[in-house]
């Protein structure tokens, strides 16, 4: 077997692969693998796209002279799967292809794997071991253990403030234009985030003043679930976020007929509503959601400590009044300058 060094090495090399899915796989976790003999990588592969391949399957494909197999080893940062879903299992095709050795990540949390899959490899004769970089391929899966351990998706709170800690002036109706308060470079970078995410939520008086439309135009890729939050079911037809051009929920106090690509839930709104909503969107198979606003919104995640990472752009301007930015905890993990403005990066407890 190879040296704890390489073994580190090639699941580096893994993760690296497992990022090039990311907004493509899920519910999916992102997945690379590599098939290593006598030191030397002969195949790689990682998931693309959900409902095709997966790594594992991938990586052995791609090795050229098969007959190496039986000597090989496979490195993949999560457990290979042991059902069958979309594809058939992994640990199968592991197994049929000979491969004698299994160097894992992490062990998968989804229950209808949860170490069924080493169990299978273990059974047919495959000397497997794990743990390598275990933590580095939790975090890199960090929405996909969220979901199957906390049964819910992983919620990013999003939003810009200026240096005096405000996130917008006072508008009092919808002709007073926002304030933009950060560059080019940032709003393309939101864009970007909202490719790579499932799902990407506002509240009402942020869809009535700002009529976002929530899409990447700045970017390419899948537009995310589109989510907001009208109790009273009045908001007007011709907002953005209605136009039925890519699928969005409205959640509401009151019953209202959906429409195509624009589904209305009826919630009770005397209970906690933003866990009625992170319910409904675990059972729909929702890995991940955005909250880009309003402050209020975002305050009522933060105080059910119902988030997981907090994004925050500080611009350099100076507004003196307006809405207050609402109070945000947990672990900074980063402060990055992004042109005039600053991104700080904060994480709760993962």
């Amino acid at each position: 077997m190879i040296n704890h060094k390489k073994h580190i090495d090639f699941m580096h090399r893994c993760i690296e692969l497992a990022l090039n899915g990311h907004g493509n796989v899920e519910p999916n976790p992102m997945v690379g693998a590599v098939v290593v003999c006598d030191g030397e990588i002969i195949g790689e592969g990682y998931h693309k796209i959900y409902g095709e391949a997966h790594a594992e399957v991938n990586a052995i494909n791609s090795v050229k002279d098969k007959s190496l197999l039986k000597k090989s080893t496979l490195y993949v940062n999560l457990e290979p799967c042991s059902h069958h879903g979309k594809t058939p299992p992994c640990s199968e095709f592991i197994v049929s292809n000979k491969i004698p050795n299994v160097v894992i990540g992490s062990i998968d949390s989804n229950i209808e794997v949860a170490g069924k899959g080493i169990q299978f490899l273990e059974k047919n004769g495959v000397n497997v071991i794990t743990g390598v970089l275990e933590k580095e391929s939790i975090y890199l899966n960090r929405r996909f253990f969220t979901f199957h351990e906390k049964k819910r998706p992983y919620v990013i709170l999003k939003l810009a403030q200026s240096l005096d800690g405000f996130i917008d002036v006072i508008r009092l109706n919808t002709e007073q234009k926002g304030t933009w308060l950060t560059n080019e470079t940032c709003r393309a970078l939101v864009h970007k985030w909202r490719a790579e995410e499932a799902s990407i939520l506002i509240g009402k008086q942020t869809a009535i003043l700002d009529n976002p439309a929530l899409n990447i135009r700045s970017w390419s890729g899948k537009n995310p679930l589109r989510i907001v939050i009208d109790k009273e079911a009045d908001l007007q037809n011709n907002l953005k976020v209605f136009d039925q051009s890519s699928p969005t929920i409205c959640y509401t106090g009151k019953k209202k007929s959906s429409l195509k690509n624009l589904d209305f839930v009826d919630i009770d709104f005397k209970k906690n509503v933003i866990e009625l909503i992170l319910n409904d969107l675990y059972k729909r198979n929702i890995l991940s959601v955005i909250v880009e606003g309003g402050a209020e919104t975002i305050a009522h995640f933060h105080q059910l400590n119902l988030w997981d990472e907090a994004r925050i752009f500080i611009g350099n301007r100076i507004l003196k009044n307006g809405v207050k930015c609402p109070p945000m905890l947990g672990k900074t993990i980063t402060t990055t300058d992004i042109g005039d403005s600053k991104l700080v990066y904060s994480e709760n407890n993962f």
